[in-house]
Order: C-alpha cells, then structure tokens, then sequence
C-alpha cells in the first residue's frame, strides 16, 4: 500500500510521481491513498495493517512517519520511506536519497533493515525527543511557513523563538546515572539526525540499542544573571557557538554541552516544560524515555 500525506511540503506534487515509478520499478502498489487529513492517515493505515498489508510506503515529513509507526509497532509490516518533509531525518539517518525516484529504488531493490523506535512515555518516535529551544521552534513551523520558506524554515523559526528564550532546570535519571542541570535545550536521540540535519551524537546509530541525548546548559543561571538583558545574551550567544558545530557533531565536546547515552532516561523538569517528538508535541515532563530494540523494518540502502 502506498500512503503519501499531501500537506508535507512536496506531498501534492510527489504523489503521482511516487506512484508511477514505483510500479515502473516493479512494484506492485495493491492500493494508494492520498491524504490530507492526519486522522484520515491514522485510519486508513489501521485498516489496512489489520487486514494484512506487509508492506506499507509511507510519502511525507517525519511527523507522518512518525504517526505510522505507531500503528507498526508489533506487526509484520515493512516501512517504505518517501522523504517528502522538511527535515526528513528518518530518511536521512537510514541513508536513503532526498529524490523522490532514487528513495523508489530503495524500496524497489528490496533490503530490509531492523531498526530501534525510541518511547517518550510509551509514544513511539524515530529521529528525537526534545525540550526547551526546539520544542519552540517545532511549535512555530506552521505548515505555512515550511511550505513558504522550505529548508529555511528551521532557521526563520529558531531566530523568531530566540527572544523568548528561558532556561530551565532538569533532574535526568540515565540508566544508574543521575544529574541535576540548568538547560536552555534537551535532545534525547533515537536516531543520528534531528532538526533537518543536525548531529545529536556523531557515532549515534538507529540500531545501537542505546538513547544518545545532550543538553546545552544556560550560562546565565550559572553567572547569576538569569532572566536579565546580559544574561539572555549570555545564553543566546553559547547556543549560537553550539549551533555551529551540530552538523559535524563537534557540538559533543564543547564544554557547556552534557552528552549521555542510556538505555532507558527519566526528565524532571522545573518550570514543567513541553516535549516535541518528531516535530510533534507528545506531552510534558516528567517523561520517561527508552528504546523499544530493532522493533521496526525499514527498506533501507543495501550495505556496500
């Protein structure tokens, strides 16, 4: 079955080509839908992975592969990728090209993969969980403004949330481990890419059976200007050093950031803050994260 979510930024143009290559390529698409509604994507998929689809294509962002895969979990059922978002991450951690025929020739040339699905409170994600900076940024990418700015929209939508910008205080329970930090951002990773190609560890993996999270501490807390002029720049300017090294992965060594990787993590938070998941908002500290081990099956590039 072919499922292409028509309000990801290229869903609409993409779905007839998707269509077409895939059966040029020798697949045998049974049934296809395209939707524009995402309760209408969580029906028909219910539907049909409980009357016995085996192979399911998914076409959209992360956020609407990330609402099939809660419908996977369990079932015998192998997930096609069709990166048609913004960030597509998922896409992007499993090696599969951004064009629409060669992500098809992945599918077509038929190498599966078992990769890990990371829990927030139960919720299935595949790319990252976050608090702080990036769940306002999640909340200020309007389908309008991805659709109208494209790959910039993550930058556009960083900047505008800037001026709003809070540290909080986190108490993190990493497998035995136990810390006690004031933030201004928390990743928590299931997979190497967040953010439309941000690193959250250099050597994270999907199948490593391990959460690698970092946290960006807040200067301002630490020098005592919180909540003042000086201490927001103090605050603004460690997360634009940061920010520069997140696409090679230096971010990890730079000393206001904390890096972990655990199996299982537990977040307090003080103020209570939201969690964002995939670029969508999944519920409010406390949460408790873990990995749910190679319970999905991908199509995925074939090793070389």
């Amino acid at each position: 079955m072919l499922v292409v979510n028509t309000r990801s930024r290229s869903g609409r143009e993409a779905f007839e080509t998707a269509r077409e290559t895939l059966v040029a390529r020798g697949v045998s698409i049974v049934e296809c839908h395209a939707l524009s509604r995402a309760d209408r994507l969580d029906a028909v998929v219910e539907r049909m992975v409980a009357r016995g689809t085996r192979r399911l294509i998914v076409g959209g962002g992360d956020g609407t592969l990330s609402r099939a895969v809660v419908r996977l979990l369990g079932r015998d059922v192998t997930l096609g990728v069709l990166p048609l978002g913004t960030g597509n991450d998922f896409a992007r951690s499993l090696g599969i090209p951004p064009d629409i025929e060669a992500a098809c020739d992945v599918i077509a040339q038929g190498y599966t993969a078992r990769v890990d699905v990371g829990l927030a409170n139960g919720r299935p994600f595949l790319n990252a969980a976050s608090l702080g900076l990036a769940t306002g940024i999640a909340k200020r990418l309007t389908k309008r403004l991805k659709q109208r700015a494209g790959k910039l929209a993550y930058p556009v939508a960083a900047a505008a949330e800037m001026k709003d910008l809070r540290p909080f205080h986190i108490r993190l329970k990493a497998d035995d481990q136990e810390l006690a930090l004031d933030v201004l951002q928390l990743v928590v990773g299931n997979g190497l890419y967040h953010g439309a190609g941000n690193m959250v560890a250099p050597d994270a993996r999907l199948d490593d059976r391990r959460l690698d999270i970092y946290a960006i501490a807040a200067p301002s807390a630490a020098s005592g200007h919180e909540g003042t002029g000086l201490g927001q720049l103090q605050d603004i300017a460690t997360l634009m050093r940061v920010a520069l090294s997140l696409r090679s992965g230096e971010h990890v060594e730079h000393p206001a950031v904390t890096a972990l990787r655990a199996a299982r993590l537990y977040v307090e938070a003080a103020p209570v803050q939201e969690v964002n998941a995939d670029g969508e908002l999944v519920g409010k500290t406390p949460m408790r994260f873990e990995v749910a081990p190679a319970a999905l099956r991908v199509y995925a590039p074939a090793p070389s």
